[in-house]
C-alpha cells in the first residue's frame, strides 16, 4: 500500500503540502467489510525542521457508507476531522507512511450510532421490528398473570 507515502528525503527544511484521497480500495485493504464505501480527500501539511523532526497536520473530509444499525441498509455519514502526527526519523527512514493513521482517523470520526435519520430506515424492517417489540411487551404480560407472586401483589393494597 504506497497510496499516503509522503518522501522524506531529498527536500530541505520547510513546509510542503500533499492531497490523497482514500476510496473504498483503501479500505478494503485494511480488510474493513463494514465500510460499504468511501470518498474522504486527505489534506496533509508536512513541516520538516531543520533538525530531526517532522510533523504533519491532516484534514480529513468527506463521506464514509455504512450498515445502518436499525434496519441495515446501507447511510451515508459525513466524516471531518483534523488530526495532527508527528515523526522522529531514525536516521533511516526516507518516507512517511501516512496510510494507518488515515485509516484510524477516519474510523474514530464515525459516530458510535450509525443510523439513518428517524423516519428514513427501510419500512419493511421497522415494522418488523416493531412487530417483535409489541410481541415482548404480550409475552411479558402473560408472564406476571402466570407468575406465582402474582397473587403477592395485592397483599400490600389490601391493608
Amino acid at each position: 500500500m504506497k497510496t499516503f507515502v509522503i518522501p522524506l528525503n531529498g527536500w530541505a527544511a520547510g513546509e510542503r503540502k500533499f492531497a490523497f484521497h482514500a476510496g473504498l480500495e483503501f479500505f478494503q485493504q485494511f480488510d474493513n467489510t463494514e465500510i460499504l464505501d468511501a470518498g474522504v480527500n486527505v489534506e496533509v501539511t508536512v513541516v520538516k525542521d531543520g533538525r530531526n523532526k517532522v510533523e504533519g497536520s491532516l484534514h480529513l473530509e468527506g463521506t464514509v457508507t455504512v450498515p445502518c444499525d436499525r434496519c441495515l441498509d446501507p447511510v451515508t455519514l459525513p466524516v471531518e476531522s483534523t488530526p495532527s502526527e508527528t515523526l522522529t526519523p531514525g536516521g533511516t527512514e526516507v518516507d512517511w507512511d501516512l496510510s494507518q493513521a488515515v485509516y484510524d482517523f477516519v474510523c474514530l470520526s464515525l459516530p458510535l450510532q450509525r443510523s439513518h435519520p428517524e423516519g428514513a430506515c427501510d419500512p419493511d424492517t421497522v415494522r418488523f421490528l416493531s412487530r417483535g417489540e409489541r410481541g415482548n411487551e404480550e409475552a411479558g404480560t402473560a408472564t406476571e398473570v402466570n407468575s406465582p407472586f402474582a397473587a403477592l401483589k395485592g397483599l400490600l393494597d389490601s391493608k
